[in-house]
C-alpha cells in the first residue's frame, strides 16, 4: 500500500468526539484510504455503505435508540458514501450528541454533496477533510526521490490517480473513463443542470486556457453561456474538485490587474483527458502549461496536507510583467517562476520585488522542482 501523508492529520483527530468527514474526487481512494485506516489500527469498527440500500435506510430517519442498537459495541462508525443516505447528518449529530464516546468517519464523493446535508446539522461537530490523488511526496517516500523524478514526464502526461498509478499500461483508458464517467456526475446529479454539453464545452476551453488568466466572458462566448452561469459552473467545478482556481495579488501597483485569475486542474492526467492528448512530451506544444498545472497542484497537496497555511496568488501587470505563483505568509511573500527549459535569463520584475516585501525568490525547473514539492 502506498503511504497517505493524509493519515497523519486524521490519526490525530480519532479520540475527540467530533465527526471527521473525508471528500474528494471520485476515484482517489477515499474508501480504501479509510479501510486501511481502520485495519492498520486494528480499530472496533462497524463499516456501513450509502451504496447499500439496507445501510441507507437503517442511518435515514432513525433516532438514538436504534443508532444505539445497530452501533453495539463498537467504538467507531465508519460511513462510506455518505451522500448518498437521506439526512445524514442529522443522524451523525444525534451520535454525536446522544452516543458518547462513539466515532464517525463518513465519506462522500464532492464537498457540496456533503455540505448541503452536514454543514448545518454539524456545525462545531466535525472535521472535514479533502483527500486528494497520490501527490510527488507520497509516491517519493513509496519508492524514492530518484525514482519519482525519473517518472516526471509519466507524471506530466498521466497524473497521479491511484488506478493510474497502480495500473500504468491502462492509463490512457482509465483516464478518458474517468473523464467521460465520473467527472460531471455530482454536478448533473446534484444540480440538475439543464446544459451538460455546454458544461462539457466550459471544462474543456479551462483547460485548454491552463495557466493563463480566464475572462468569463470570452468563455461564455465560447460556450455559450452568459457571465453568472461561467461563474457558477466554475464554482461547482471547483466543489466538485475538477479544477481550482488562483487569484491576482493587487495591493501597490496602479498597473497590476486587480480581478484575473487562473484555472488549473487538480490532475494534469485527467486534463490531458478532456482535451485527448497523451502525446509523449517532445510532441507537444503544451509544456509549459503542463508544467505549471503540474507544479500548482502538487504545491497545494504540498501544503495542505502538511497543514502549512499561506495565501496564494499569481501576480500581473497590463504591461505584461508577471509571476507565477506567489505565497505569502507572515507578511513576506515567497516569489516563483515555473520553467521547464530554462533557455535564457529570468529576472523578477523590479516593480514587484521594489514594492513587496519579497523573502526569497526562485525559479522552479525540472533540475530543481523536488525542493519545492516536498515539505
Amino acid at each position: 500500500m502506498i503511504f497517505r501523508t493524509f493519515e497523519d492529520i486524521i490519526k490525530k483527530r480519532l479520540t475527540d468526539n467530533k465527526a471527521i468527514i473525508v471528500v474528494g474526487p471520485r476515484q482517489c481512494g477515499k474508501t480504501t484510504f479509510v479501510d486501511e485506516l481502520i485495519a492498520h489500527h486494528k480499530l472496533n469498527a462497524l463499516m456501513m455503505s450509502g451504496d447499500d440500500v439496507d445501510d441507507r435506510t437503517r442511518l435515514s430517519n432513525t433516532s438514538a435508540a436504534k443508532l444505539k442498537q445497530l452501533i453495539g459495541k463498537h467504538k467507531i462508525l465508519v460511513i462510506d458514501e455518505a451522500q448518498r443516505i437521506e439526512n445524514i447528518g442529522i443522524t451523525i449529530k444525534l451520535i454525536i450528541d446522544k452516543l458518547k464516546n462513539i466515532k464517525v468517519i463518513a465519506t462522500g464523493s464532492s464537498a457540496f454533496e456533503l455540505a448541503n446535508k452536514i454543514n448545518e446539522p454539524l456545525t462545531g461537530r466535525k472535521w472535514e477533510y479533502i483527500l486528494l490523488p497520490f501527490s510527488f511526496q507520497e509516491m517519493a517516500l513509496h519508492t524514492s526521490e530518484t525514482e519519482e523524478q525519473k517518472l516526471l514526464e509519466q507524471r506530466l502526461i498521466y497524473g497521479y490517480y491511484p488506478d493510474v498509478v497502480n495500473n500504468p499500461s491502462d492509463a490512457k483508458a482509465i483516464l478518458k473513463q474517468l473523464a467521460n464517467s465520473y467527472l460531471y456526475k455530482d454536478i448533473l446529479t446534484w444540480e440538475d443542470l439543464k446544459k451538460p454539453d455546454r458544461l462539457e464545452k466550459l471544462v474543456q476551453a479551462l483547460a485548454f486556457q491552463v495557466g493563463n488568466e480566464v475572462s468569463y466572458h470570452e468563455l461564455g462566448q465560447l460556450c455559450g453561456l452568459d457571465n453568472e452561469t461561467v461563474e457558477r459552473y466554475i464554482l461547482l467545478l471547483e466543489k466538485a474538485f475538477v479544477v481550482f482556481r488562483l487569484t491576482a495579488l493587487s495591493r501597490n501597483l496602479r498597473n497590476e490587474l486587480k480581478k484575473s485569475r487562473k484555472i488549473y486542474f487538480y490532475d494534469n492526467g485527467l486534463r490531458n483527458a478532456i482535451v485527448n492528448n497523451f502525446n509523449s512530451l517532445e510532441f507537444r506544444n503544451d509544456i509549459g502549461a503542463l508544467w505549471e498545472n503540474f507544479l500548482m497542484a502538487e504545491r497545494l497537496k504540498v501544503l495542505y496536507f502538511n497543514e502549512k497555511s499561506c495565501n496564494r496568488y499569481f501576480w500581473r501587470t497590463l504591461a505584461q510583467q508577471e509571476i507565477d505563483y506567489i505565497e505569502e505568509k507572515g507578511g513576506k511573500m515567497s516569489a516563483y517562476e515555473f520553467k521547464w527549459n530554462l533557455n535564457k535569463k529570468y529576472k523578477f520584475p523590479k516593480p514587484f520585488m521594489d514594492n513587496y516585501k519579497v523573502g526569497s525568490s526562485k525559479i522552479i525547473t525540472k533540475d530543481n522542482f523536488k525542493e519545492f514539492l516536498l515539505p
